[in-house]
């Protein structure tokens, strides 16, 4: 199948089609959070993002080989191992997802902090659903046909594709710990979905002049409350990046649009090139894999 060399995509990142596909990413990540909100939400920071990729590791490779599923204690255990929070939090992650059905105990009853679990049909299907986007934003990118193919065969990839790609994320230096300006929001409520907005907004037909993007966005309030957040909350983390340059007001403050440096931007396109280059890979994995899986279904009924 098709597969773009790292040379490839840096010859195309700063090309249109690149700049399009992240557009088209960005907006797509948006468009979830407006379907699925509290999901989204649950997501929302770079932090509780690595998490999910730890337990959806765990999860799916247990499924394959038979192993103790995915548990309560086992989550926090993944938290230390990948070095991403204390067992608390990732306690309060695990508990979290079950009370909003993100997960469930296997057998529908039992013990919440001992008993394993399994994903809630509805997060199957998001689940699949975000992993499409990215194949179709490569798709965009090179005009092959991932996105199709991962449909077709979704029950069979998904589960193969998800902990290849978890393990590539959590390995990669490039996308767990960013450049300074997108790390201001990422480990913030919804941060991640503010700088997506903020990407969105670009006006790519305005000229960057001083190295500054001018965006749509024109009030933090309205920012805020697209996400949920609070107008303090939200002006902190503008003000966080403005004072290292990373963006700022064209005229007069808060009451004309926003620029974006292209640094900014360039930050967040590494990020995703680095991404969308990983979950290139875990496709082509699995497919080369898939003929060596048991055949039985891949995903269990929840």
């Amino acid at each position: 199948m098709t597969l773009i060399s790292e040379g490839e995509m840096e010859k195309l990142i700063g090309r249109e089609a690149f700049r399009d596909a992240i557009l088209f990413l960005a907006r797509s990540f948006i468009a979830v959070h407006e379907a699925s909100p509290r999901v989204a939400a649950l997501f929302a920071t770079q932090q509780r993002w690595l998490l999910c990729h730890a337990g959806l590791d765990h999860y799916f490779r247990a499924l394959q080989t038979g192993q103790p599923g995915l548990t309560r204690s086992a989550m926090g255990h993944l938290a230390l191992r990948h070095g991403l929070s204390s067992r608390n939090t990732a306690y309060a992650f695990f508990d979290e997802a079950l009370k909003y059905d993100v997960i469930r105990l296997a057998d529908g009853s039992g013990e919440a902090r001992t008993d394993p679990v399994v994903l809630a049909p509805s997060i199957l299907a998001w689940l699949a659903h975000w992993y499409s986007l990215h194949f179709q934003t490569l798709d965009r990118i090179d005009g092959a046909d991932r996105a199709l193919r991962f449909q077709s065969r979704l029950d069979t990839l998904l589960p193969v594709v998800a902990p290849f790609a978890a393990q590539a994320l959590l390995a990669t230096p490039e996308v767990r710990g960013a450049g300074p300006l997108y790390t201001i929001f990422t480990w913030a409520d919804a941060g991640g979905l503010l700088v997506d907005r903020l990407i969105s907004g670009i006006d790519w037909e305005a000229s960057a002049e001083q190295g500054q993007l001018l965006t749509d966005v024109t009030s933090i309030s309205s920012l805020a409350q697209a996400f949920g957040l609070s107008r303090a909350h939200t002006s902190r983390k503008l003000a966080a990046a403005e004072s290292i340059g990373g963006l700022g007001w064209s005229g007069q403050r808060g009451r004309s649009r926003l620029w974006i440096s292209v640094g900014f931007y360039e930050e967040y396109a590494g990020v995703q090139e680095r991404k969308l280059l990983l979950i290139d890979r875990a496709l082509a994995k699995a497919v080369a894999v898939i003929g060596s899986l048991p055949d039985k279904p891949a995903i269990a009924d929840a």
